[in-house]
């Protein structure tokens, strides 16, 4: 049994499509009969088995071709202009939890994952926390903190890149010509040095941390001191290491907070596509966002009104430019609803993998259909380009050719195919 499913994975090849092609077309789930209506029993809720055919039905509705669906770029792009044209007509409310009445958000906010300490922390605390954990960081490695600092905190990555370049020429001249003198004290107040060197945040704690001190020196023709940095006499002996500085100084990069993902797993529920945000989804204030609900009560007068193609585009590209991230639900065929968080510039290859580490079995073929049934299917486009933003529902499908080779075995398949791990802590959606 083993060996034939081997004999699946290594012909995958050959029933699969690559990245960014189609796949074969999702098979039709034949209909159950009829059966005879139970006698009629008092209301109850419904259960969780309930649940999950109810969810299972709707997944099936939307994997059921849509008559004259396009599967092509283009066909994506038009159906994210027609969800936010609907959104519009439906004057669709973006949600600010501080609003009276407003429903519980569907995750608390954005959340990143700092590579220092492994905290995670909401966005509004991310660069508190970074400085902090590059802050203590200088008691195990001056060095390395001191070019964490300088290449994090200055935004301005071209004044960056010439005030390296310059920092760089400085300790090569020590380490081509050590016997110089002149070579191995800058002048603080030099312009050059102040210009490009001086003004980055960092740099001084670099000069401190590689081997350089402080002296007020005498200069010649002139009758009052200035300050200037001097490497230390003993760093003479360590030329070697004054050149690994530089390498580390020029090659490195800014310390950046990694995404997390808030991986949700929930049981079948009717509530998938509702989606209540925090206002750290938007590219706006509290305020703004209160201002755009006002705006929405005009959204069916603007519909109203003749608008050329371009007209219609250029509000489209406004709308998307207010998301800075997006949250994603993936429905699989048992109903199951699979959460993530991802930035809405983000290309959509990022959500494929994300489903991927989630299942048991991660070379099991799928493709995923948006809206309407249109599959995703050049995952270089990002979530804002398909219209995803700022969440989304999706539904999975999978290889209709792999899965029937698989039932073929006769072999009980699990319940689910997500991971254990995550099916142990599986949510209600409220």
């Amino acid at each position: 049994m083993r060996k034939f499913f081997q004999e699946i994975k290594a012909d995958l090849k050959f029933k699969t499509a690559g990245p960014g092609q189609k796949l074969s077309e999702p098979s039709r789930v034949p209909k159950e009969k009829p059966k005879a209506e139970p006698a009629p029993k008092p209301r109850q809720g419904p259960t969780d088995e309930a649940q999950m055919a109810a969810a299972a039905a709707l997944a099936r509705m939307e994997l059921k071709p849509k008559a004259k669906v396009a599967s092509s770029q283009e066909a994506i792009k038009n159906q994210g202009r027609s969800s936010l044209e609907a959104a519009e007509l439906l004057g669709r409310d973006l949600v600010s939890p501080d609003q009276e009445g407003a429903a519980a958000p569907s995750v608390s906010g954005v959340y990143f994952i700092c590579p220092l300490t492994g905290a995670v922390v909401r966005k509004d605390q991310k660069e508190k926390h970074l400085r902090e954990a590059i802050q203590s960081y200088f008691s195990v490695d001056p060095v390395a903190a001191s070019i964490m600092e300088i290449h994090t905190f200055n935004k301005d990555r071209e004044k960056v890149r010439v005030g390296l370049e310059t920092m760089a020429k400085y300790l090569d001249n020590i380490y081509l010509h050590p016997e110089e003198e002149k070579y191995r004290k800058i002048k603080l107040q030099n312009k050059v040095f102040q210009e490009r060197i001086s003004c980055l945040e960092g740099i001084h704690r670099f000069f401190q941390a590689i081997g350089f001190e402080t002296k007020t020196l005498p200069v010649p023709g002139q009758e009052t001191p200035e300050e200037y940095y001097v490497l230390k006499e003993e760093m003479l002996t360590k030329l070697e290491d004054l050149k690994d500085y530089k390498e580390q100084l020029l090659s490195s990069e800014p310390v950046r907070a990694q995404l997390d993902r808030q991986l949700c797993v929930f049981k079948p529920s009717p509530q998938a596509a509702r989606f209540e945000l925090p206002n750290d989804f938007y590219n706006l204030t509290a305020e703004e966002i209160k201002r755009e609900q006002r705006l929405r009560t005009e959204a069916v007068e603007k519909a109203s009104m003749l608008r050329t193609r371009a007209m219609r585009e250029k509000e489209e590209q406004r709308e998307m430019r207010k998301y800075n991230y997006t949250l994603v639900r993936v429905r699989f065929p048992d109903g199951y609803i699979l959460q993530g968080t991802f930035y809405a510039r983000e290309s959509v290859s990022a959500l494929y993998s994300f489903v991927r580490e989630a299942l048991r079995d991660d070379w099991l073929p799928f493709e995923l259909l948006g809206p309407g049934g249109v599959k995703l299917t050049d995952e270089n486009l990002a979530f804002n380009e398909c219209g995803l933003v700022p969440s989304a529902l999706l539904t999975l499908a999978w290889d209709a050719g792999i899965m029937a080779d698989i039932q073929a075995v006769g072999e009980e398949q699990p319940a689910s195919p997500l991971k254990p791990e995550l099916l142990s802590r599986v949510q209600t959606l409220a």
